[in-house]
């Protein structure tokens, strides 16, 4: 695997790829599947998580048990990127839990957004009133995903990384 430099060694990609597949996993479970003992275990997550490597912990939720019917790819598209009209979208954004991620993108979009919602009426009014009404809005296109075939935020570290 390629990593920029940095001061990880195949411990600590053992620990954050083993993390990411539980992250409820005790420190003594850890230090058991990396071979080392508790305490210098306890010490590389303190440091990877100072460090930036580890951003946090979370529970990953089933959207449709919690009746989040709809997945949909939001591309919007700014008449003027003068101004601060950019940013205030950006902020704004930030706070509607309904949308998963928003890329700032090149090509045809300005934004790529991931919202979803209870089913197809919930969602039409979404975009109504909540995405129609963001500063600097001028166009959105929408794709609804027909079948999630992966879903992860894991990234690649870890012996099962390739090469």
């Amino acid at each position: 695997m390629n990593l920029p430099k940095s001061n990880l060694d195949d411990v600590d990609l053992a620990l954050m790829a083993l993390l990411q597949k539980d992250g409820r996993l005790s420190n003594a479970k850890l230090a058991e599947q990396v071979a080392l003992s508790e305490t210098p275990c306890w010490r590389r997550l303190k440091r990877l998580e100072a460090d930036g490597y580890i951003e946090g912990y979370q529970a990953v939720l089933s959207r449709k048990k919690l009746g989040y019917g709809v997945l949909a790819f939001v591309q919007i598209g700014f008449g003027s990127h003068i101004g601060e009209a950019p940013l205030r979208f950006e902020e704004r954004v930030q706070a509607i839990p309904e949308v998963l991620s928003c890329h700032n993108l090149t090509g045809e979009c300005d934004y790529l957004l991931q919202v979803v919602a209870e089913d197809l009426e919930a969602f039409g009014v979404f975009v109504r009133d909540v995405l129609r009404e963001l500063p600097g809005v001028s166009s959105i296109r929408s794709s609804l995903s027909l079948r999630e075939v992966k879903m992860s935020g894991r990234l690649p570290v870890g012996p099962e990384a390739r090469s």
